[in-house]
């Protein structure tokens, strides 16, 4: 089996060491790695904003260079306006259970650029506050630690969901533990670029 059947069709929830204050993030974890591994057929590459924004567009520069879709991971509503700004092709989103957060995905919306909502269990997100435009993520890093049966399946009619990674490091680079959880949602992924 070669490397392209073994790809899933879309990860966007990677970082890089562009996200160098994340003591996650290993310092292999580098976009020419992520290159020569394509573990994706779509690879968008979502870094935290507050780690490189002063940089943007060394990181936007980097990212072409290897054909990523160039996104950005926002940690609440404080860097959302400045993320707005500047020229993303979605955002990954933390929204936490407070009003400034859900605000803050009206800042992103505005943009008219795909918003996907990371973590929802973790940082208690109340999908019933959130606008059906955004995209709700599962990804293998914390949907297993949480009941995401009794949390994501009533909002399977309401939104669009995407499937990640949310890859720190070289052997986070699959989407096994997700798309199992999709699998008994049975939700459908949305791709969002081709």
């Amino acid at each position: 089996m070669n490397n392209a059947e073994c790809r899933v069709p879309q990860d966007l929830h990677i970082h890089t060491t562009f996200s160098h204050l994340d003591s996650a993030v290993a310092e292999q974890q580098t976009p020419e790695l992520i290159a020569r591994i394509r573990h994706a057929k779509v690879i968008g590459i979502s870094d935290h904003f507050e780690h490189f924004y002063e940089r943007f567009e060394s990181y936007r520069t980097t990212l072409k260079q290897y054909g990523f879709h160039t996104g950005t991971e926002v940690d609440g509503a404080e860097y959302t306006q400045e993320a707005a700004q500047l020229d993303f092709e979605y955002y990954i989103y933390h929204c936490r259970d407070y009003r400034s957060e859900y605000r803050g995905i009206e800042n992103l919306l505005a943009t008219g650029k795909p918003v996907i909502i990371a973590h929802p269990m973790v940082l208690e997100t109340d999908l019933n506050k959130v606008p059906p435009e955004c995209y709700i993520e599962i990804n293998n890093r914390y949907v297993w630690k949480n009941d995401w049966r009794n949390k994501l399946a009533p909002f399977t009619g309401r939104f669009n969901f995407v499937i990640g990674s949310d890859s720190h490091q070289p052997n986070w680079l699959n989407q096994n533990v997700a798309r199992y959880v999709a699998g008994e949602l049975n939700v459908k992924e949305s791709i969002l670029f081709d």
